[in-house]
């Protein structure tokens, strides 16, 4: 992380993103359980999907539905990092290549912002089996940001 972008603090810390997103989203704080938000630094971030059986497809695999979710979730909190927080920012694309069939324990997520501009954030989200260096899926992701945010 040379660029002097990355080296800027966050504009919320770790604690401050935990505790905006139960205080905001309290329907998905059931949910915010099998989350773990790791570390957080300007502009990305490393998140925890913890292992659930409920995340099993036939054959024994991780659902891909469980890894968009796991780089949408990332990407959410790369953008907050940077941009302080705005929880109407959204979703405008989202697009995932599976990689390799996901081992059953946890993943793991680490999401960068590749531009960040006044209205869209551009980032791409790299996931992996806990213990393993190769990837098990690449996102990429965009999104929108409140005009009043910036």
């Amino acid at each position: 992380m040379s660029d002097s972008k990355e080296m800027a603090a966050p504009k919320l810390t770790r604690k401050e993103l935990v505790d905006l997103l139960e205080a905001e989203f309290p329907e998905a704080s059931h949910a915010m359980a099998d989350y773990e938000i790791e570390t957080v630094w300007h502009g990305g971030c490393r998140l925890r999907l913890r292992f659930s059986a409920r995340s099993l497809r036939p054959g024994g695999t991780l659902s891909g539905a469980t890894m968009m979710s796991l780089g949408d979730f990332a990407m959410y909190v790369a953008v907050l990092s940077a941009v302080g927080w705005v929880p109407l920012a959204v979703t405008t694309n989202l697009t995932i290549n599976f990689l390799k069939r996901p081992a059953a324990r946890d993943l793991l997520a680490e999401a960068r912002l590749l531009k960040l501009g006044k209205r869209l954030a551009v980032g791409e989200i790299g996931i992996r089996s806990d213990g393993d260096d190769d990837l098990v899926a690449h996102v990429t992701s965009t999104y929108s940001i409140p005009a009043q945010a910036r």
